[in-house]
């Protein structure tokens, strides 16, 4: 009889967890399996923000649209980048991850002003936060043309250039 009841308080805390965390599982799931990523990067961005901006992320993510699942990975290249890892390497690598998974890579004011909401507990300095989207633009900014007129471009002039 006491095994019994020692299962049933087994499953008991078994499903509660489950449905407690699924909302979480789900909205985690969403944005690794769109990156291709490993779901602890997303889980250690979300415990970072706190339970209650955690919780305003996941259900953001949870929306099931496509902008939000940009914008959370936005947000978590910023995480990554500016406040985990301001190396080169970290850098190439969460570029590199958008840009596999097809999103925008440019950070605009935007998507800073979300990283500032969910990161509010972390509490960045802004300015510091603007001057990093900034930089990061400009790092990673399309060449221009010389000519703006000119709207064609050669294939072959890109073969040679050293």
């Amino acid at each position: 009889m006491i095994w019994l009841m020692l299962a049933t308080l087994v499953v008991v805390f078994i499903v509660g967890f489950r449905v407690l965390n699924s909302e979480t599982r789900r909205a985690t799931k969403a944005l690794t399996k769109r990156l291709n990523l490993e779901p602890v990067h997303v889980e250690s961005l979300i415990s970072a923000m706190g339970r209650t901006a955690g919780e305003e992320f996941v259900r953001y993510l949870a929306r099931d649209n496509e902008a939000h699942i940009a914008n959370g990975a936005s947000v978590l290249l910023i995480y990554q980048v500016f406040i985990v890892d301001e190396s080169e390497e970290s850098l190439l690598f969460w570029r590199g991850v958008l840009r596999k998974a097809y999103l925008p890579l440019e950070l605009s004011n935007e998507h800073v002003r979300l990283a500032m909401t969910f990161l509010r507990e972390l509490e960045p300095d802004a300015q510091e936060m603007q001057a990093f989207r900034l930089r990061y633009n400009a790092r990673f900014a399309p060449p221009e043309e010389s000519d703006p007129e000119n709207n064609v471009y050669s294939l072959h002039s890109r073969l040679n250039r050293p």
